[in-house]
């Protein structure tokens, strides 16, 4: 199995390397991990692609490339330009610094990435390591990720549905805030909502007198709704999304019929 890997945190990030030892696990011996990563911190991108300015990208080693942009950039420049002519069978990103759960979903460039293998029709997931209380000071704390990712990742690949939408499926990946001894096992759950739980911003002012802001999140052990992400995150389960890049609401066409 060829397999290229991306994140969002950058190409040093303590992540990344558990996500290349996943990766290694699920390529085998005769196989091969191709990583193209953002050479500086890309987090809270989303689905960014730098369409007005050109992406520098530098070979960092054998199969390792830092790129100078978002993570679907790093996904784009692995398929065509890094291993092109020789597409992997499975992209990989994360594996995130924290979840991507309910609402995180939307803001993640760990899912960027995944979405844009998805809709380069590629097999693609987003991994990320819920941190809280039972996990945050741990040696390694993305501990529960490594443990049980490579196990997890090749039970959805032959639980995966033939999928031949326009807009392929990608998968959403979290994995719980506690040991990875602790893991309950895994859940297939829909993207929850954490309520009163919204980003915002905090103002501040240099010493030069201008003044900044800084984006600030919500508390993310606030549970969203039974059976979803985030809340079989928190009672320690692993939750698995599928997703699509179809925004479309299909739930409110019926009421816009009015217009037509």
């Amino acid at each position: 199995m060829r397999i290229l890997v991306t994140n969002d945190d950058g190409i040093n990030a303590p992540g990344l390397k558990v996500l290349e030892t996943i990766a290694a696990d699920l390529a085998g011996p005769q196989g091969e991990v191709w990583v193209v990563a953002p050479a500086f911190e890309q987090s809270g991108v989303a689905h960014c692609i730098s369409y007005t300015h050109p992406t520098m990208i530098a070979k960092m080693g054998e199969r390792r490339f830092a790129a100078e942009g978002s993570p679907a950039d790093c996904v784009l420049a692995g398929l065509h330009d890094v291993m092109k002519g020789a597409p992997p069978d499975l992209v990989l990103s994360g594996v995130n610094r924290g979840n991507n759960s309910a609402e995180n979903a939307l803001y993640s460039g760990t899912l960027g990435g995944a979405m844009e293998g998805a809709l380069q029709g590629l097999p693609a997931m987003a991994l990320s390591q819920y941190l809280g209380p039972r996990n945050f000071g741990l040696e390694n704390p993305f501990e529960a990720a490594l443990a049980h990712g490579a196990g997890l990742i090749r039970s959805i690949l032959q639980a995966m549905p033939e999928d031949g939408s326009d807009y392929r499926l990608f998968y959403n990946i979290n994995f719980p805030p506690v040991p990875a001894g602790e893991v309950l096992g895994a859940r297939a759950a829909p993207q929850g909502w954490r309520p009163d739980t919204v980003f915002s911003v905090e103002p501040h002012s240099s010493p030069s007198g201008r003044r900044f802001l800084w984006i600030r999140g919500g508390d993310q052990q606030v549970r969203t709704a039974p059976g979803s992400d985030a809340a079989v995150n928190l009672d320690g389960y692993i939750s698995v999304t599928p997703m699509r890049a179809d925004l479309t609401a299909h739930d409110a066409l019926a009421a816009l019929k009015a217009i037509e």
